[in-house]
Parts: structure tokens; sequence; C-alpha cells
């Protein structure tokens, strides 16, 4: 089965959320959203997320999955705000509770924040597969990036999230805590594996150099022929010691505090006080 994929990309945090849905009817899932955040003001907005509703509400469709591949580090959710909006389950992978133990400890969050995924609707894990409508979707668990990282197989459409980016640009960083290069490649290996012509939906594009356009589709074929980091065969140990040397120079995303404190309670934010104001922490050094 061939679903029609609708892409929505935010050049802020060069994000691309998706919409999914099946062919013949009105069932879809969005993947990836974007709550949009100043991060000099500390003001929310939900243009990214009202652009998805607007298209959902015209084609008179029927969301059935709000879905992340992991808990992102540069950019806010806007699942729940698209929940109450639309309906549809908020799924992730069952691993979220490896990121929350880990993160939780990094923000001081005490006990009053759960670290068990019941922040969201489904905990799926690697072999799991849910329904679009008629569409079959299908879990390959693909850490690496994460420990929790997810990628959703759906029909011909496979959403990889942060584990490969266009051929051109290679694949995801593997720096953070939980993350792994040599994990990574076998992740990556699990996607290649895949027919030649399923289509790849990456869940970043910074226009690698030399391309002027911003891209996000790509195949299983065209990344093993080309991909510049893993294609055409690369060993793993080539892998690790390209990916591990390049991370070593990359700075933390500009998002990944207030991003990491919200994603991982699913796209809320954390409780209000008293008088109802939120807030966000700042942990000095230790990232």
């Amino acid at each position: 089965m061939t679903p029609f994929v609708k892409a929505f990309f935010d050049e802020a945090t060069f994000t691309v959320s998706y919409l999914v849905r099946e062919p013949q009817g009105k069932s879809c899932a969005i993947i990836d959203s974007v709550l949009d955040f100043d991060h000099a003001s500390g003001r929310t907005n939900t243009n990214s997320a009202d652009a998805i509703i607007e298209y959902v509400k015209a084609e008179d469709l029927r969301v059935e999955w709000i879905l992340e591949s992991h808990v992102h580090a540069d950019h806010l959710s806007a699942a729940p705000y698209l929940q109450e909006a639309l309906g549809g389950k908020i799924g992730i992978g069952k691993n979220i509770t490896i990121v929350q133990d880990t993160f939780g400890k990094v923000f001081n969050e005490g006990t009053e924040f759960q670290r068990d995924g019941s922040q969201f609707d489904s905990l799926f894990q690697d072999g799991d597969s849910f329904h679009v409508g008629q569409m079959r979707g299908d879990v390959l668990h693909t850490p690496g990036h994460t420990p929790a990282c997810l990628t959703y197989v759906i029909g011909d459409a496979a959403f990889v999230g942060d584990t490969l980016f266009m051929p051109d640009f290679g694949t995801a960083r593997c720096d953070f805590p939980g993350g792994s290069s040599a994990t990574l490649y076998q992740s990556i290996q699990k996607i290649l594996a895949l027919p030649d012509e399923t289509r790849i939906f990456v869940g970043h594009d910074y226009k690698a150099p030399g391309r002027d356009e911003y891209a996000w589709e790509t195949t299983v074929g065209e990344q093993k022929a080309l991909n510049i980091h893993i294609g055409q065969g690369r060993s793993i140990e080539e892998f690790v010691q390209m990916r591990d040397t390049r991370d070593a120079t990359l700075a933390m995303p500009r998002l990944i505090l207030p991003s990491l404190q919200v994603n991982m309670r699913a796209g809320h934010m954390p409780p209000a006080d008293e008088q109802g104001n939120v807030y966000l922490k700042l942990p000095v050094n230790k990232l």
C-alpha cells in the first residue's frame, strides 16, 4: 500500500512533521509535530501545529495517532495541543522510560515526575504494529541517536526520525546521554534491509553544502548507494570513528533544555505553580 504523505517543514528548527493518510480513506497519523518556541522570550505559539489542524479539517480527516519518533532535543512537541483539537493517541518508544530516568535526574525533577512513560497513550517496542484505518504500521526500534528512537514503517513509507538524514547530509549525532554510534550503525542496517523502493522520510533537513533547496524524501536504495556516512557498505569501524570524531565538534542544540523537559512529558509543560505560572529549568554544567 502507498500512503499519501503530506510534509510540514518548520524552518526555525529544520524539522519536518508529517501527516500520513490512507490512500482510499480518511484516517491519518501525525508524526513529529512542532510547538513553536521563542527561546529569548520564553513564549510559545502554535502556528506550526495550526497548519496541520487546518489541513486535517479541510480534508475532513480522522486522526488516529500522534506519533513521536523519539524525545526530540531541538524542538518542542505539539502532541497534546493536536490531541485536544483532533483526537488520536500519542505514541512513542517503550525506552522513553530510560530517557525519563536520565533527564529526570538532570533536571532534578523529584519523585512527582513519573518515569514510567505514563504520560503517553502507547509505548511501542520493536516488532509492534498498529493501524491507521486500513493501513498497517510496523515499528522498528532504531536506537543510537537516543535509546528510544523508533522508525515507523507504514506501507511503502518509512519515517526514520533522526537516524538518517538525506544522503548528502548523512546521519544523526550520537553524543547525547544514552546515544551510541555503534548502536546507530546497527539500527541503520535494519532500515537499509527494507526494500530498495521504500520511501524514507527524514526528520530534519539542513540543506547540505551545494544544495539550495530543502528536501526530506529519499529511498532505501538511494541511501545505500549515496549516503555520505553509511553508503556503499561502509564498515561499522569506519562509521564509528567518523561519527564520534564529528560529534566531538558539535555544539548542543539551541533548544535542548526546554525541549527535553517538555518532550519527556509527551509535550506537556512542567506543572504550574500555585499562581499558574510555568517554569523551565536551566541546569548548569549538566550537559
